[in-house]
C-alpha cells in the first residue's frame, strides 16, 4: 500500500491557514449572494483568458471568504435566538 499524506503543499498558499474573521459590518444574505455571483463570473473570465495563478488564487480567497460570510449570515437569519445563546 502506498504511503499517504494528508498534508497539502503549494507555493501560493501560506504554510499556516489564515482564519476568516467577521468584520464589524455584516452584509445581508442577498448582498453576499450577489458578491458570490460576481466573483464566480470573474473567475470564469479569468480562467478563459488564461491569467496567472496568482490572480486566480486571489479570486479564490475572495470567493471563499464571501461563502464563509454567507454561511454565517444564513445562520444568523435562521437560527432561533434561543439556540444561539
Amino acid at each position: 500500500m502506498p504511503m499517504m499524506t494528508t498534508e497539502m503543499s503549494t507555493i501560493l498558499r501560506p504554510t499556516s491557514p489564515s482564519r476568516f474573521r467577521r468584520g464589524r459590518t455584516h452584509h445581508s444574505v442577498e448582498a453576499l449572494l450577489e458578491e458570490i455571483s460576481g466573483l464566480t463570473g470573474e473567475r470564469q473570465r479569468l480562467r478563459d483568458r488564461g491569467v496567472d495563478t496568482g490572480r486566480l488564487e486571489r479570486n479564490r480567497v475572495k470567493l471563499a471568504r464571501a461563502q464563509w460570510e454567507l454561511s454565517h449570515a444564513l445562520i444568523e437569519r435562521y437560527l432561533p435566538a434561543s439556540e444561539a445563546a
